[in-house]
């Protein structure tokens, strides 16, 4: 248990260390994305060959939050908080020693291995600040979500700014210049949080067994099953489908163009980051959490899954509709993937208070890592999806296949207890 009482002003003090480094984080991961992303397809990688790109950072995911939680309970969470920043920058400037020379098979082997550590540094990051969040945030009047929700929507308010400051780092100062500006940015930030951080988080305890990583809770494993499905399926559409889309509609194959085209894309993207992360922070006022009990809070999580499977649904008839690119489609597809982004909030955020809820103070980091375990393996099929779908079946199918995911997610949720014992630890 965390020496910080959660209603003493150093439990704030460590809140707003905790948000600050993870503020940083996320923001070089959205530019490190997006950076990605536009670079290599401008440097002729297939979707295919894109989504490779992204698959070891998914794994790593998996893995590096499988063992988190156990390492965090083990050495503590700001040794798993430091360290996650830590490998970001390394991974960043690995990154920079990319070798335009070299083959495209070798150049995907080694974007892949240095994604993977960014993945573990991601994991690391997130494990070790939300499960801050169960220890220092105030009991009663929804104060875990109220915490939770400000934490995650600003985050992802920050990791859209990433997306817009990597397009326009890759504008203008090129591959090499954003990646090695980031990374000594983010050492600064490291060094700061470490100066900064008051004491007083779960230093760890040495009897922390590695199989205590496995949930024994019947409401942790259905809502990880669910968060694989809502995740794969925002990630079969954001990594690989429709950026590409985009690009081949808005650019013109000039350099100019390009561009142009970069930055519209970077924009559109932080614009539906910002917009996710601003609706996740109005979620409980949206749900109504300090008021409504408990089991509706448990029972909502389907109904707003199956609110969510409406957009994709609608966007793959829109797109059967329509005759190749044009103009009404593409302003359908940028409001309908807002209207998308807007309730993927809302159902995101409910399940990053739920499994907090569900938790154990004394287990937390191990629920919270197997959970982020199944929401990386989301990621990561959403992403193998994203590439394979649109080089076979286009647009139409990326947008099919989220439509199942999200009445997967929609079903898995379903199965959530509102009246099993313990269901709110």
């Amino acid at each position: 248990m965390t020496d910080i009482s959660r209603d003493r002003p150093e439990g704030l003090s460590a809140y707003i260390a905790v948000t600050a480094a993870y503020w940083a984080f996320m923001l070089t991961d959205g530019a490190l994305r997006m950076l990605v992303l536009l670079h290599f397809h401008t440097l002729g990688f297939s979707p295919v060959q894109l989504a490779y790109l992204f698959v070891l950072y998914e794994v790593a995911g998996m893995v590096t939050n499988l063992t988190a939680g156990w390492i965090a309970a083990r050495f503590g969470l700001t040794a798993t908080l430091y360290a996650g920043l830590a490998i970001q920058v390394v991974a960043l400037l690995a990154l920079a020693q990319l070798d335009a020379g070299w083959t495209i098979a070798a150049s995907v082997a080694f974007v892949m291995g240095v994604q993977g550590l960014s993945g573990v540094a991601k994991d690391l990051a997130k494990m070790s600040s939300k499960s801050a969040v169960k220890l220092l945030a105030p009991k009663g009047d929804g104060g875990l979500f109220r915490w939770v929700a400000v934490l995650t929507g600003s985050k992802n308010a920050v990791k859209g700014l990433g997306f817009l400051l990597g397009a326009a780092l890759l504008a203008t100062a090129g591959f090499d210049g954003a990646v090695l500006g980031m990374a000594g940015v983010l050492a600064l930030i490291l060094i700061a949080v470490m100066v900064f951080m008051p004491a007083g988080l779960p230093k760890g305890r040495k009897g922390a067994k590695f199989s205590e990583v496995w949930s024994k809770s019947r409401n942790v494993n259905w809502l990880s099953a669910a968060r694989v499905f809502l995740f794969g399926a925002r990630d079969v559409w954001f990594v690989v489908g429709i950026p590409i889309y985009f690009y081949a509609v808005l650019s013109d194959g000039t350099e100019d163009g390009n561009r142009a085209a970069f930055f519209m894309i970077g924009t559109f993207m932080a614009i539906w980051i910002i917009l996710y992360g601003a609706v996740q922070a109005s979620a409980p006022r949206i749900l109504r959490a300090a008021t409504r009990p408990e089991p509706e809070l448990i029972s909502a999580a389907r109904s707003w899954a199956w609110a969510l499977f409406l957009v994709p649904a609608a966007l793959t008839v829109a797109i059967a509709l329509s005759d190749g690119p044009q103009l009404w489609l593409t302003v359908t597809l940028v409001a309908g993937l807002l209207v998308f982004g807007a309730i993927f909030a809302v159902n995101s955020s409910l399940h990053s208070y739920l499994i907090l809820a569900f938790s154990k103070s004394e287990r937390v980091t191990m629920d919270v890592g197997f959970y982020y375990m199944a929401n990386a393996g989301g990621r990561l099929l959403g992403t193998v999806l994203s590439g394979l779908t649109y080089q076979i079946g286009g647009l139409s199918l990326v947008m099919g296949t989220a439509a199942i995911m999200v009445a997967l997610a929609a079903l898995t949720s379903g199965r959530l207890d509102p009246q099993s014992d313990g269901a709110m630890a």
